[in-house]
């Protein structure tokens, strides 16, 4: 099965399209950048099963911006979509949002792997924890599931991936998360969003994965907040049918954005 995975799209409100520079032309936005990035899916992957974001669909949670993050998908993909809330987001407008098909928000069943989708946002907070509530989905569902390979996604970070100041804002219950992942052998894979950089690690044989951000990229190995050069991307995820993952980055190559580099937050 091909999974790809998209995050940190940041689209605003018609009204106000641009993030950090990105850009001052109504014609390339955050918009344009996620459909950049879409198109290069779809010259890239001639066989995508499912693609999900995990999240920060949103700069400024507001329900049209929900609405076009699913009309634009489907203008390139009729796959099976996924979604879950980052810190920018708000999960009850993009639980209302209306469409014949529904991004799935909890469990995605892809042949014999199973891909959790869990929420680790905190209203009015941008780092990420856990409820309860998510910590015992995760556990029935991976202890009713012991059979089948399974790759975990979410928003935050769990681990510190290099950048002080994005660290701050870390998975706040990353030992209860992975004390539930230590119990059980048959996940494969954790992968979220929220930093904006590539990242790859192992922990106890689990591989861990960030993903590029559709938009505007951080800086790696940054102490204070400041911007990167690299593109817009995505990951795409080779899940075989003996629990085998691969897994790759792919970036924008043919775009000139104007990003204010000297920004410093957002």
């Amino acid at each position: 099965m091909r999974l790809i995975q998209i995050t940190d799209c940041h689209l605003g409100p018609p009204s106000d399209p641009e993030l950090l520079g990105l850009n001052t032309e109504q014609s390339l936005n955050t918009e344009q950048s996620l459909d950049d990035v879409l198109r290069l899916v779809a010259h890239e992957q001639s066989d995508v099963d499912a693609l999900v974001c995990t999240g920060d669909i949103a700069s400024d949670a507001h329900p049209d911006c929900y609405g076009r993050f699913v009309e634009i998908l489907r203008q390139h993909f009729s796959v099976p979509l996924g979604w879950l809330p980052g810190n920018h987001d708000s999960a009850s407008l993009m639980a209302q949002i209306e469409d014949f098909e529904h991004p799935e928000s909890r469990l995605m069943a892809l042949d014999d792997w199973l891909v959790i989708l869990l929420d680790s946002a905190v209203p009015g907070q941008v780092h990420g924890h856990l409820a309860e509530s998510e910590l015992d989905f995760l556990q029935q569902t991976l202890s009713s599931n012991t059979h089948r390979p399974t790759l975990v996604m979410l928003h935050h970070q769990p681990v510190p991936v290099g950048s002080d100041w994005i660290d701050q804002y870390i998975l706040n219950n990353a030992d209860d998360f992975f004390r539930v992942i230590d119990a059980h052998d048959q996940v494969k894979g954790i992968s979220w969003g929220h930093v904006h950089q590539f990242y790859q690690g192992e922990r106890n044989g689990v591989q861990l994965f960030a993903t590029p951000a559709t938009c505007i990229q951080f800086k790696p190995g940054s102490e204070n907040f400041a911007l990167d050069h690299a593109m817009p991307g995505y990951r795409w995820f080779e899940l075989g049918a003996d629990g085998r993952l691969e897994t790759g980055v792919s970036r924008v190559s043919d775009r000139d954005y104007h990003v204010d580099f000297e920004s410093l937050g957002y």
